[in-house]
């Protein structure tokens, strides 16, 4: 299934996408009046059975939220393809590299991203999304992905200044509408093995990332494990799992987003998630 967070005639709920149509689920499954609570209510099956009775939806007529509006954790994976680790000239580490983002820094598919007066560096990072369903701590890495309710596409977007400020990368990863996910999150079956799979990002039509995520350093099995031994992962708590080389700063000239431009994150079986960048 692909299930979407959305807003439509001044009210928001979730859905089921199909085609170019979603399943309005508002009102059906008032247990779980969002994806969160579908997710720790253990509700996909109950969702499957509701969804055959539930009004069609053209997409052209929803606004897109992200796709857990309210998570308890976002937790990033920084420097974890190979590529991107050695543009950046870090060493290799042994660890995970973890820092967090705000739920409120979230933003939703063809939703305007702000380009914030305090910057000329913002740049993009195509990521894929792990979404907890069954969370817990000390997640052996063979059971990992029994947590994983589902896959999503994530642009990490980062004000390269602020990041660099000092030493800690909070700031620069968490200005407003900086953190677009979506545009929905696909249930693990249809999705299979995520090694082949294909990861770009495109400015403007132009291929700026082009790697696959067999390319991590660290997996989602090892993201889960590690950092559910810190913390306890929660249902519909995030996992950005990294992003591969190309990145705008690290190129040479180096490129950076403007008012004006549209990014896309493309992930294969996962989905297409486009924004435009506006001036504040």
């Amino acid at each position: 299934m692909k299930l979407a967070t959305f807003e439509q005639g001044g009210s928001s709920g979730w859905g089921i996408v199909e085609g170019d149509a979603i399943r309005d689920m508002r009102g059906l499954l008032p247990q779980y009046p969002t994806l969160k609570a579908l997710i720790a209510g253990d509700g996909m099956a109950a969702a499957r059975e509701a969804a055959k009775s539930a009004p069609l939806l053209p997409l052209a007529e929803i606004s897109w939220l992200p796709v857990i509006q309210d998570p308890a954790k976002i937790l990033c994976c920084g420097l974890n393809y190979v590529e991107h680790r050695e543009e950046t000239n870090n060493p290799v580490v042994g660890h995970p590299t973890i820092f967090v983002r705000f739920a409120d820094a979230q933003n939703g598919h063809e939703r305007d991203v702000i380009h914030p007066p305090e910057t000329a560096h913002m740049d993009f990072e195509a990521e894929l999304a792990v979404i907890i369903g069954k969370g817990g701590r000390r997640i052996p890495r063979e059971q990992a992905y029994e947590a994983v309710a589902g896959y999503a596409c994530y642009n990490d977007i980062s004000i390269r200044n602020w990041q660099r400020h000092t030493t800690q990368m909070t700031p620069g990863k968490n200005f407003p509408t900086c953190g677009p996910f979506g545009p929905w999150m696909v249930t693990p079956d249809e999705v299979g093995e995520l090694a082949p799979l294909s990861i770009k990002l495109r400015l403007n039509g132009e291929v700026m990332q082009d790697a696959h995520l067999g390319d991590m350093i660290f997996d989602v099995p090892a993201l889960i494990a590690y950092c559910s031994t810190f913390t306890t992962l929660n249902p519909g708590d995030v996992i950005i799992t990294g992003t591969p080389g190309g990145v705008g700063q690290r190129r040479d000239p180096q490129v950076f987003m403007k008012p004006g431009d549209v990014v896309e994150v493309e992930i294969e079986k996962v989905g297409l998630l486009r924004n435009r960048i506006v001036a504040e």
